[in-house]
């Protein structure tokens, strides 16, 4: 039986750290022995995040389906951004249990606009915002990983994702609504791994989430100075 157990043992970061050769080295080290950390101080404004979570709870907690539908993936569209619902599948179906709104952020050029929500009307602004800021938080990540495999600093953006410009950033957000009578029968999102080279989570206080490593399930102890940090299927390769 898979044992679980408190995320203290999960690695965590300070980037606010002077000596930049001790955060590298950590980050180094724990993408390599767990592929996931914590961070705190990665100077991405508290205020910011909570807006963010509160523009995402906005949309998913709209009473008319229609304005959710509006920005929902097309029928047959090979597009996968867009709003998407699968909370209300049986729990026979073994399927994720979550609604997720899913868009670019970055570049310019990968932005369609006719998937991000115009209620509530913050919500382009918010996101634009954290865009920004999420973007040098990534640079720094992915150069203390270039650094950590022997590489030049700027490899893995520049060669393993087209670059500071062109380096395409997305945005999901997941939607866990209440499921009864069949609660205790539920997974949200099955176990896996992420296909995106790097993800940047903003957790919130709700329970549930884990990370695997060693046969063990860890549970990731809400904290709201933190940000995790998880390396994709195409970094870990």
């Amino acid at each position: 039986m898979d044992q679980t157990e408190s995320s203290s043992t999960i690695p965590m970061v300070d980037l606010s750290n002077l000596n930049k050769e001790q955060v590298a080295s950590a980050v180094v080290k724990a993408s390599q022995e767990w592929g996931v950390f914590q961070v705190v101080n990665h100077e991405i404004p508290k205020e910011l995040i909570l807006s963010l979570k509160k523009v995402g709870t906005h949309f998913f907690e709209l009473s008319s389906e229609a304005e959710k539908e509006a920005v929902a993936t097309p029928l047959n569209s090979k597009d996968i951004q867009g709003y998407v619902t699968t909370s209300q599948k049986h729990v026979e179906d073994n399927v994720d249990r979550v609604d997720h709104l899913y868009h670019n952020l970055s570049p310019p050029s990968w932005i369609d606009y006719r998937y991000w929500p115009n209620n509530p009307p913050e919500y382009r602004q918010v996101n634009e915002e954290y865009a920004r800021y999420v973007k040098k938080l990534a640079e720094k990540i992915l150069g203390w990983l270039s650094e950590g495999l022997g590489l030049e600093r700027e490899a893995l953006l520049n060669k393993g994702f087209g670059g500071g410009d062109k380096a395409v950033y997305t945005m999901k957000i997941n939607y866990y609504p209440p499921c009864r009578p069949q609660a205790n029968l539920v997974i949200g999102m099955q176990p896996h791994t992420d296909i995106h080279g790097l993800t940047i989570l903003v957790p919130n206080e709700i329970p549930g989430l884990q990370v695997f490593k060693d046969d063990h399930w860890f549970d990731v102890q809400y904290n709201p100075s933190v940000i995790l940090i998880l390396i994709g299927d195409p970094i870990l390769v």
